[in-house]
């Protein structure tokens, strides 16, 4: 054996620390870089969930900030973010609007009756085309884009109240569409109206 090959176990070893660095150094797993980030949502042509005759487009999109809500019945963490989806759209002034991700068209009318449905209008994307588009990594994945359908934040995971709290809820009040509740108070206050 050479002297040479006792050397590439080290280089292996090297380049295995080397790549767990640059992962674990990512500050935060659920921000994955985004190509649509501080970008135009991209333009689409889809149908609606609830109203198969009724197509959508990104100028549906547009005049007001909207939260974006990738979701599928297939996806467990959607159904955790589900209830707190429901809170937002109960007590806020926030517009919502869903994707509906790789699913079957009938179980999601299914999951929307029985877990309620927070959304002004749910997008199709059954074969995931505008999910490509979207730059989605899987299912839940949250956009915020606002009013001239610009992509300002985008979230990897689930929703949930401090997600709301320290994430969403912030970056809607900067945008004129949410009033931030008083620091005792834990729930979402009533904004601006659309």
């Amino acid at each position: 054996m050479s002297r040479a090959s006792l050397f590439i176990p080290l280089g292996i070893f090297l380049l295995i620390v080397a790549v767990g660095y640059v992962g674990f150094s990512l500050d935060n797993r659920n921000e994955l870089p985004s190509a649509l980030l501080h970008q135009p949502f991209p333009e689409f042509s889809a149908g609606v969930l609830n109203d198969p005759d009724r197509r959508v487009s990104k100028a549906d999109l547009l005049g007001h900030p909207t939260m974006v809500n990738v979701w599928a019945t297939w996806c467990p963490t959607c159904k955790a973010e589900h209830a707190e989806l429901m809170r937002i759209a109960e007590l806020t002034d926030v517009r919502l609007v869903g994707v509906n991700y790789k699913d079957v068209a009938a179980k999601a009318r299914r999951w929307l009756v029985d877990y309620g449905n927070p959304y002004e209008f749910v997008i199709v994307d059954q074969d995931g085309g505008l999910g490509v588009e979207m730059g989605v990594y899987g299912a839940p994945e949250t956009f915020l884009l606002n009013a001239e359908g610009e992509v300002v934040y985008k979230r990897v995971g689930e929703v949930n109240q401090r997600i709301w709290r320290d994430e969403l809820a912030p970056r809607l009040a900067e945008m004129g569409v949410y009033r931030m509740p008083a620091p005792e108070a834990q729930t979402p206050t009533t904004g601006a109206a659309r």
